[in-house]
């Protein structure tokens, strides 16, 4: 993606996402979410908990939970803490996991991804799932996502990136001063999450079917 893309997100005040502007928008996204994105991103979620499923350590936080559509596909050996910004989504979460008596998730919290309370070192895996072009901060989400993670543990992401060129790339920039409504950031790239020295380092694939989303793999 160019530069200019980026520099048009990044300053229009209209764009710009906040905390107050995250909760508001999937307050209104509650009661849909499931309907509306759980069926197209079903592919990502599935390749990130298989993922996560694979890797050693049990110990997992799931950073931007949501309504818990992911929840029933982890390991029941692996401990399970989620975490969101809105009240309303972890309300479904916390139906879901009762429903479906998954003893395996341990907690559900509301907690500000980019600064959590947890202890250092508190996990072995750490995964955000669509929250990456969510949060104000992305590098802010990472640096803490680092920091609760024990070393040698794993940071895993997947996300949709913003096209380089062709028609989805004019999609994304239109909607980009949307942000504050739809929620998330339409030309969100990666860049905008990983420095240099993390991209150098990332294990980054493109999830089938359709290469929308990107899965980010990250050595601790």
């Amino acid at each position: 993606m160019s530069q200019t893309t980026q520099t048009h997100r990044r300053t229009d005040p209209a764009a710009a996402l906040d905390a107050d502007a995250v909760r508001a928008a999937y307050r209104r996204w509650a009661a849909v979410y499931d309907t509306s994105f759980g069926g197209v991103s079903a592919w990502g979620r599935r390749r990130a908990v298989d993922e996560v499923n694979r890797l050693p350590g049990s110990k997992v936080l799931e950073v931007g939970v949501g309504t818990g559509l992911a929840l029933p596909r982890y390991r029941r050996d692996k401990r399970i803490v989620g975490i969101d910004l809105s009240t309303e989504m972890l309300a479904l979460a916390r139906a879901r996991v009762a429903r479906e008596q998954l003893s395996n998730v341990t907690a559900l919290q509301e907690m500000d991804a980019e600064a959590t309370t947890f202890p250092s070192a508190s996990f072995d895996i750490a995964v955000g799932m669509f929250v990456a072009s969510v949060v104000p901060n992305p590098r802010r989400l990472l640096a803490e996502m680092q920091r609760v993670v024990r070393p040698g543990g794993h940071i895993l992401f997947v996300n949709h990136f913003a096209a380089e060129r062709g028609p989805r790339w004019w999609v994304e920039r239109a909607l980009a001063p949307a942000s504050r409504k739809l929620g998330w950031h339409p030309d969100f790239v990666l860049e905008d999450l990983l420095r240099n020295r993390d991209r150098e380092s990332a294990v980054v694939n493109q999830v089938p079917p359709f290469g929308l989303f990107t899965l980010v793999r990250l050595a601790n």
